[in-house]
């Protein structure tokens, strides 16, 4: 199984599925198709299918084994959950090999230790539950499950979530509750360290309380983003925002300082959703930054 070694962590990427998804005109604010001629890379045939006039969109965990203890970074979409409103519909009553493609990386949902979500949305949170006698229950039974506070705030009792984007309450509902009341969750805020070494840093826009992963070593450096980022050619442009942002000028000051950390500490951006090779360097340029795909071992 590829993976990328990065000081002492060593990270797997572990698919749930990799896809035409949306065309870049309806999942980005201010994209123009001149952007991928002044842009190549971010064109290139991984990242947007000229033919279909659709971005390739990968979902995926990033594993990272760190300290004796395997952490599972964000967990996709999940299998037969209800997903029926037109905009999920692409998420609807999914049987997807994740499972199976964690075992070929050489685990067994036993193995994980902890889990962690960046955000509450429907592709990162779906693994969590799997559906056993009708009943939602943990889908990694040895696991702590660890959310954000003000992120999991932000989604029940008085939180502002469900009012933004209602359309998220379902997955709440199944991937996200079943797992306090099983008595298997967490919570964090911005600066804590989910094992030493390995820290979570608030990324705000896309939610208001999205936290990103860091990894900080003398043998190297990297950044899992989770949707600070979604596409490649954010990197050149980063004024482009998704539509599922929350808010659009957050998302575009947490991009730009994401950015600037990479390129400045040469940290290996991680991100949730791009084509293959799923990962890369960041550089600057004379215009602003480049991205340079970077091929797993």
């Amino acid at each position: 199984m590829a993976h990328f070694r990065v000081g002492d962590a060593v990270v797997r990427r572990i698919e749930e599925v990799s896809e035409l998804g949306y065309p870049p005109e309806f999942m980005l604010r201010k994209f123009e198709p001149a952007m991928f001629e002044r842009h190549p890379v971010a064109g290139g045939k991984t990242f947007f299918d000229a033919q279909s006039g659709r971005s390739w969109s990968s979902i995926h965990s990033w594993l990272v084994t760190l300290d004796g203890k395997n952490i599972l970074i964000d967990t996709c979409s999940g299998n037969g959950k209800s997903r029926a409103l037109p905009i999920f519909q692409r998420f609807h009553m999914l049987d997807l090999p994740f499972m199976e493609n964690l075992a070929a990386a050489g685990f067994d949902p036993e193995d994980i230790d902890i889990v962690f979500c960046t955000h509450l949305h429907i592709d990162h949170v779906g693994w969590n539950t799997r559906k056993v006698d009708g009943q939602w229950v943990p889908a990694f039974p040895n696991a702590r499950y660890i959310f954000g506070r003000k992120e999991y705030e932000h989604w029940t009792g008085d939180g502002k979530g469900p009012s933004l984007f209602p359309e998220n309450v379902a997955v709440i509902e199944d991937s996200v509750l079943p797992i306090v009341a099983a008595g298997k969750a967490e919570f964090v805020n911005s600066g804590d360290e989910i094992v030493p070494g390995l820290t979570v840093e608030e990324a705000p826009g896309h939610t208001l309380n999205q936290l990103m992963v860091k990894y900080e070593s003398a043998g190297g450096n990297f950044v899992i983003s989770a949707d600070v980022v979604h596409y490649p050619v954010q990197v050149y442009e980063p004024q482009v925002t998704s539509r599922f942002c929350e808010h659009v000028d957050l998302a575009e000051t947490t991009r730009r300082r994401l950015l600037d950390y990479c390129a400045d500490n040469d940290a290996l951006l991680m991100p949730m959703h791009f084509g293959a090779p799923h990962a890369g360097r960041i550089f600057r340029t004379d215009r602003g930054y480049g991205f340079s795909p970077v091929t797993p071992e």
